[in-house]
């Protein structure tokens, strides 16, 4: 599924088409998505988007009267394309724009969202629960380590805790863990402040390097502009089970942790 680098890739294609443009038409092809599209979402009609910002998977367009928030789901995608463009199988929402482009939203599988609130507090059931935002200053390893004090949990399924801290999804949890040399299966509680330390900065390196080169390809996402994300190319471990180690060569092996597909170096991580 689309995870936090896919997502911001996506915030960061399509604001400059949006932001300051007018909302010309709301059309709702399929409200049936992971929570009804409300009717309430037609107040968007005639109003600005000002902004576009994300809280861990969550898009949320701002106006001068409310908030729409959206999310992905497993298999959603955003794209910006002009209004004439004929609608594809799936294509369940769109905003259709003054400056004659649209925004829709395609999602087969229909786990994604549509919402609409006037205050970004009504908002709290969604978004109160959510961790820190792994790429700024409140996601340090002094926080994690104390937030991880007597978790009898493996460490790959606390970071993937959006309790925890938001948007360390299994790919990019697979991959910081190796890039740290911790054991997946390590509890988390187990772990000393240092390796915290190291384990923060590289969840933090292996995300930003995501956004950089275009989010994780997986067969659901491609990028607003239809081309698909890079990242997956530079992979050490997530998918490579029964490959060679990056690192030591030798055979990286596969676990589920969790319901998760899970790869480790058995020599490179203790």
């Amino acid at each position: 599924m689309p995870e936090l680098p896919e997502v911001e890739v996506t915030r960061l294609g399509i604001s400059p088409h949006l932001i300051d443009h007018e909302i010309q038409q709301v059309i709702v092809r399929n409200p049936k998505m992971r929570w009804p599209i409300p009717d309430s979402i037609k107040t968007l009609e005639g109003l600005k988007i000002l902004n576009i910002t994300r809280r861990a998977k969550y898009l949320l367009l701002e106006t001068e009267k409310g908030f729409a928030l959206l999310h992905l789901g497993m298999s959603g995608k955003l794209c910006v394309v002009p209004s004439s463009t004929q609608v594809q199988k799936h294509d369940h929402f769109e905003l259709v724009l003054k400056n004659d482009l649209c925004l829709r939203l395609n999602d087969p599988r229909r786990f994604g969202a549509v919402l609409w609130f006037e205050n970004l507090a009504d908002a709290d059931g969604h978004l109160a629960h959510l961790g820190p935002e792994p790429l700024t200053e409140d996601f340090t390893g002094e926080y994690l380590f104390e937030k991880s004090r007597n978790k009898t949990c493996s460490i790959k399924q606390f970071i993937m805790d959006n309790k925890n801290v938001v948007g360390v999804g299994n790919i990019y949890a697979n991959e910081s863990l190796f890039m740290t040399g911790i054991h997946p299966k390590r509890a988390a509680g187990k772990i000393s402040l240092n390796r915290y330390f190291e384990l923060v900065k590289n969840i933090k390196i292996v995300l930003a390097q995501a956004i950089k080169q275009g989010g994780t390809t997986l067969k659901d996402f491609t990028q607003a502009d239809g081309k698909p994300g890079y990242f997956v190319q530079e992979l050490k471990v997530y998918g490579r089970a029964g490959e060679a180690c990056k690192n030591c060569s030798a055979e990286l092996q596969g676990i589920v942790i969790g319901q998760r597909a899970t790869v480790y170096c058995k020599n490179c991580q203790k």
